[in-house]
């Protein structure tokens, strides 16, 4: 079940981080195979960088486009074309893509643990297949797959990063092992730790943006700033907007 939404973040805060002046950063939560919504936050994104010109773009995608949602073959195929419109675009692997990827290589039991977290949607939306997918097996499954993926999906996936720093903010997908420096966190942290950085309030000296841990709202925190509103339940895709020591969220919500 989902919450009703209380109130919608503040239009705009100031706080003592900042990202280096001419610069804008547009930074998108855990997508989850929406890509009605993902469409719907990027044309708001357009219309306010339209209205806002600025001399420096850049457009980051937090990681989980796939799983639980009904189209994440689409988002992938979104996502890579935003290259054309956007000049700097960088996408954050999550959990749900290193799970993805794994499950390509034929390995059964890897496919199994991500159809049992969510990729079930996302192998419905590459099938294309004679074989019903209803009616088969994992082994077929894993055999069948990999061949339905397009190599360029395989390609963008397989490329994203798992930490990105612009001025007093650090980008992650999940988030970091408090009192680790960045250069030396662990992967799996990166991409999926939870309480141990959640409930932690230490100042990590950078202010962490991130998503995977759905909230009903943007989770503001003195270090930390979650923006995964859960948008494949909801309906609410969040965006994060950096300026300057300026901060502002769009999202879907209207």
């Amino acid at each position: 079940m989902f919450w009703k939404r209380k109130s919608k973040a503040v239009a705009q805060s100031r706080s003592s981080f900042a990202i280096p002046d001419g610069q804008r950063v547009y930074a998108i939560g855990d997508i989850h195979g929406r890509d009605d919504l993902f469409a719907e936050l990027i044309q708001r994104i357009r219309a306010d960088a339209a209205a806002r010109p600025v001399g420096h773009l850049t457009l980051i995608l937090l990681g989980d486009l796939v799983d639980r949602g009904p189209q994440s073959a689409e988002v992938v195929e979104r996502a890579i074309g935003l290259h054309h419109e956007f000049t700097d675009v960088r996408l954050l692997i999550g959990n749900h893509e290193e799970c993805f990827l794994a499950a390509l290589t034929g390995d059964v039991r890897r496919l199994r643990y991500f159809m049992r977290i969510g990729g079930e949607a996302t192998v419905q939306s590459y099938w294309n297949s004679d074989v019903n997918l209803s009616e088969a097996s994992f082994e077929e499954v894993a055999e069948i797959l990999p061949g339905l993926v397009p190599a360029s999906h395989v390609q963008f996936l397989g490329a994203g990063e798992d930490v990105i720093e612009i001025g007093d903010y650090v980008f992650v997908h999940a988030g970091i092992r408090p009192g680790v420096p960045l250069e030396k966190q662990e992967l799996s942290d990166l991409r999926w730790i939870r309480d141990d950085f959640l409930d932690d309030d230490r100042d990590h000296g950078v202010m962490v943006i991130h998503g995977h841990t759905i909230r009903e709202n943007v989770d503001e925190r003195p270090n930390r700033i979650g923006i995964d509103t859960g948008a494949y339940d909801s309906g609410i895709l969040t965006a994060i907007v950096l300026e300057s020591g300026t901060r502002r969220y769009l999202d879907t919500a209207d």
